[in-house]
């Protein structure tokens, strides 16, 4: 694995599932597995919980002292203010919350996000020192019309017009093509490798736009999941991938069982990784 230094996370989103009690319940069948995995962080992917916003102050406390960190699955880009129903960042913040998605295709296709109002919650999380996980990908539509680059390179780019070069470090991309999102099908794992290696590219040409000269930043140094009906019995394939470097898990990460096997195999690509390292 030629980019054996990029951290691995394996990042769970419970979607509008689980009451508080029994997200609690979840969350500590989940950790006692992770701490039955191995009692060294260093051997175990960037592990994350996004949970309902009625769960997070129940799941927080249960995470402190573990490793295991925060996810929130949206947010609002302002602080405060006449918006019925949103969530912002101070609130997130307030909540000891680490990681917040932005710009997943149900927000994008079901409540009517957009490109734009995605920038400005990258913009926000990045300011309030939260880590955005920027969630990009095709409909079934605009990929039998072999637009997926395209759009996916449209989606990456608007994302992240705009930000500090210096934040590019903080900021994780996943892929979720959207016909692949709840529906049994996944996405091959080479092709998906494929599209990755296209959202990795594109970073590194924004990145270089944004900061001209003498940049720091490797696009390749950023961590890139895939999202669409992962499994266990379909994780260690897709993280054989150079350019798959973890997974943002739906359904899955609702069932403890199954999420530790995935999150078992992110932990054998750190041993991977770290073995790769030392030669």
């Amino acid at each position: 694995m030629k980019t054996a230094h990029r951290q691995v996370i394996i990042a769970g989103n419970w979607k509008m599932n689980k009451t508080s009690k029994e997200a609690a319940a979840l969350t500590e069948q989940i950790l006692a597995g992770v701490k039955s995995l191995s009692a060294n962080a260093k051997n175990l992917p960037e592990i994350i919980l996004c949970p309902a916003y009625t769960s997070l102050a129940t799941v927080g406390p249960l995470l402190k002292g573990t490793g295991v960190k925060l996810g929130a699955q949206n947010m609002d880009w302002r602080n405060e203010g006449a918006f019925t129903g949103e969530i912002s960042p101070l609130m997130l913040l307030d909540l000891k919350t680490n990681y917040v998605l932005i710009g997943h295709s149900e927000r994008r296709h079901l409540f009517g996000e957009t490109n734009a109002t995605t920038n400005l919650r990258l913009k926000a999380a990045l300011a309030h020192g939260l880590k955005p996980i920027l969630c990009v990908g095709e409909m079934i539509d605009e990929r039998e019309n072999e637009l997926t680059d395209a759009v996916v390179g449209r989606q990456v780019g608007a994302g992240l017009t705009d930000i500090d070069p210096a934040q590019f470090s903080q900021v994780t991309i996943a892929y979720e093509p959207v016909w692949a999102i709840g529906t049994g099908k996944t996405c091959e794992a080479k092709e998906a490798n494929r599209v990755c290696s296209v959202i990795r590219k594109t970073v590194a040409s924004l990145y270089a736009r944004y900061s001209g000269n003498g940049h720091k930043f490797d696009a390749a140094d950023m961590p890139i999941l895939y999202g669409g009906s992962v499994k266990a019995s379909n994780i260690a394939e897709q993280l054989k991938q150079e350019h798959i470097d973890g997974s943002l898990v739906g359904g899955a990460s609702l069932n403890a069982e199954e999420f530790l096997a995935i999150i078992k195999a992110g932990a054998d690509r750190v041993k991977h990784n770290l073995a790769a390292a030392a030669h």
